[in-house]
């Protein structure tokens, strides 16, 4: 179905496994049917649109601010795709570690049919030699895809997506975050991003190497900063409202959302944000960014930056990657520079004061995490108390008591499950909590079990947003009226930034007095301060 973009060598066919994801790599992960993410480089300036985006009334040929891109026209969806548009040169070599330079002009016609490399990582072994065709990792990575519908219409709401996968791995490209539908349902374009990641994008050197590294332990986040500035200054080319631009992502792409509303120069670029099951309110401090950095340059008995930049990508990422995340993990820094403060801690950064957010969690989160668990379903009362007490301590009695007030059930596995899914709700609740004191917040919790199995797991919610549960083979049942009811509040946010729509009950902002927010299920509802007493047993006396 989907065609080969690119050979992998045969001589480092193992490696290319580890640094690179198939285009069918998600399909695992969507598990929502089979049970089985120097400062001056950056443009400050907006460069002007072409006027006449569309050449020669082609809606797939368009003319940016760089040149003239021909996407593919999806027919059958009544959608333009444009992929692997770059939007920052290669960061390869004396570009590693450093802010993000803008992509360059060009003459003639540029083909976005392809998507474009992966940035380097490594990754879950299952996710990655899955079948399917592999897109290589190059630091040569930084793009976007676009979709658009194909009738010419002008200032369309723009969703701009962060992929998941922590700061360790993923990409836009992933068959989950597909774009058709949602552009074509909401008449509006959605894109999605790659970025640096891991060692790459969040390698503090600003103390080792002096003030061009200052930001290097950002990197990453200054590269979805270029690229909202490029959704900036051309995406009106493709029919988009740069001035109404929501961006979201789920898990660790929630995480990217979160932060980007603590991004002081970030602030203009977007207008609202939906944090999906990755609600974290603050940045890793200096001092544990440090430590990693001395951890990977001793690994690598190196001491100077330029040694770093002089190493070949498969050597760097070698000394972080495991065949499941990295070691040490990475993600952006509080420097007191480029991201001054935390996010969500005590309050709302300034930068992210008055801005709507949606912000949200899954009923059974942690289910995904046990996915490949041969004993997947199956718990003693003893194995509980020997799985939680670690995390519960003394107050473990109270909280299996109280989840099993709550989810209604004596079952070892299910309460399992839940209790180690509270990292999630809790971080929800928490951060919405803190932003409704700052600007319009809407609470909501995935309940709808997408299938037997691992029902409202982790990354479940993706497929509904998307409007692309409906359009696979045996899709659940009722999968339908549940994406209609997501999907329409998604878009609706990003409209109007209120996700209030025909299809579902009056849904009100949040407030820590009544703690409202929508549940989605087959029955969509507003509930009042939902799994309370999950939420309660975890407050300290």
């Amino acid at each position: 179905m989907f065609k080969k973009i690119a050979n992998v060598n045969d001589q480092h066919s193992r490696t290319r496994k580890m640094l690179s994801l198939s285009l069918w790599a998600c399909v695992a992960f969507s598990v929502y049917l089979t049970g089985c993410s120097k400062e001056e480089a950056i443009s400050e300036s907006p460069v002007p649109s072409s006027s006449n985006a569309v050449v020669t009334g082609d809606p797939s040929r368009v003319s940016t601010s760089l040149g003239v891109l021909q996407g593919e026209a999806l027919a059958d969806k009544g959608v333009v795709v444009f992929r692997g548009v770059h939007y920052g040169q290669s960061t390869a070599g004396e570009n590693r570690f450093l802010p993000p330079k803008p992509a360059t002009s060009w003459e003639g016609v540029k083909e976005a049919i392809q998507f474009g490399d992966v940035c380097p990582q490594g990754g879950e072994v299952g996710r990655i030699n899955n079948v399917g065709d592999l897109l290589p990792a190059s630091e040569d990575c930084l793009v976007i895809n676009i979709w658009m519908p194909s009738t010419e219409t002008k200032d369309r709401p723009v969703m701009v997506w962060f992929h998941g996968r922590g700061f360790y791995a993923g990409s836009g490209s992933e068959p989950l975050y597909d774009g058709a539908n949602l552009a074509k349902r909401g008449d509006l374009v959605v894109v999605t991003v790659n970025h640096r990641l891991n060692v790459f994008g969040y390698l503090h050197l600003g103390d080792k190497a002096g003030e061009a590294f200052a930001t290097s332990g950002n990197a990453g986040v200054q590269d979805m900063e270029l690229a909202l500035k490029w959704v900036r200054d051309n995406i009106s080319s493709f029919g988009g409202n740069p001035d109404n631009v929501t961006i979201f992502g789920e898990s660790g792409g929630g995480v990217k959302v979160a932060t980007l509303l603590g991004t002081p120069s970030a602030k203009a670029l977007f207008e609202r944000g939906i944090i999906q099951s990755g609600a974290r309110p603050t940045a890793y401090p200096i001092a544990y960014a440090e430590k990693s950095r001395d951890t990977v340059m001793e690994k690598l008995g190196v001491s100077t930056v330029e040694e770093l930049q002089a190493l070949p990508m498969e050597t760097l990422l070698g000394a972080v990657a495991n065949p499941v995340r990295t070691n040490p993990s990475f993600g952006p820094i509080k420097d007191g520079n480029y991201i001054p403060r935390d996010m969500f801690v005590p309050d709302s950064a300034p930068s992210a004061v008055g801005k709507p957010i949606m912000v949200g969690s899954n009923r059974e989160e942690y289910s995904i995490y046990e996915r490949g668990n041969p004993n997947f379903g199956e718990m003693t009362e003893a194995q509980l108390k020997e799985k939680l007490v670690p995390t519960t301590g003394d107050r473990y009695a109270d909280v299996i008591a109280a989840y099993s007030e709550s989810r209604n059930t004596t079952n070892p596995w299910d309460l399992y499950i839940a209790v180690q899914s509270s990292r999630f709700h809790r971080g929800t609740d928490n951060l919405a909590a803190v932003h409704s004191a700052s600007g319009p917040t809407y609470l909501y919790s995935f309940d709808f079990p997408v299938n037997e199995k691992l029902k409202a797991h982790h990354g479940a919610e993706i497929a509904y947003a998307y409007s692309n549960a409906t359009s696979v083979d045996n899709p659940p049942e009722d999968a339908k009226a549940v994406e209609d009811a997501v999907s329409e509040a998604w878009i609706a946010f990003a409209r109007t930034g209120d996700p209030n729509h025909p299809g579902i009950p009056e849904w009100p902002t949040y407030n820590t007095e009544t703690r409202p927010g929508m549940v989605f299920d087959v029955e969509s509802k507003v509930v009042e301060d939902i799994r309370h007493l999950e939420r309660e047993v975890w407050l300290e006396d």
